[in-house]
């Protein structure tokens, strides 16, 4: 006869899938912390994943552990776990598909372009509110194939966070 080691009076074959909460309350908590997540992420400006400083890295990487327990309620269950991804990626579609839609949804949820560089001259502005440094938006000019602001007649921040220079025309 095999052994099984008891959880809570129950054999741990058992207790993985025996919640501690209701069903409806992993999927009401996945929605309130996606929703709180997306606010946040969408109120800290635009970056590309590939734009990110260290600590912006560091910052997205401690966030899934942050918002663990207000999720799962201390809920370690294999059950648990499942209805919280189920819940998060259907939400995930939704959202998308909700974007995709409405250009109302899309502009809240991503905002819109925004121009950075206009005939050579910095919006400083714009920079300010979405934390661009002068680095950064050199950087993206010099991916331009330009050398100096001269060259430039548009940089648009796009809403993915990457930077687009349109070079004025050769005279």
């Amino acid at each position: 006869m095999p052994h099984f080691a008891l959880l809570d009076g129950l054999p741990v074959a058992v207790s993985m899938w025996k919640l501690n909460q209701p069903w409806w309350e992993f999927i009401l908590r996945g929605v309130l912390v996606y929703g709180f997540l997306l606010l946040m992420l969408r109120l800290m400006g635009k970056r590309e994943v590939g734009q990110m400083a260290t600590f912006d890295l560091v910052l997205l990487l401690i966030l899934s552990n942050a918002v663990q327990n207000s999720m799962n309620a201390g809920d370690n269950t294999v059950l648990g776990g499942f209805l919280l991804v189920g819940a998060l990626m259907g939400l995930n579609v939704v959202v998308s598909w909700l974007t995709w839609r409405s250009k109302r949804v899309e502009r809240v949820l991503e905002g819109g372009p925004r121009i950075v560089i206009h005939h050579g001259v910095i919006n400083q502005s714009v920079l300010d509110s979405e934390r661009i440094t002068h680095h950064e938006l050199m950087a993206a000019v010099r991916r331009a194939g330009l050398a100096d602001l001269e060259g430039v007649r548009v940089a648009i921040l796009e809403t993915n966070g990457q930077i687009n220079v349109i070079p004025k025309e050769a005279p």
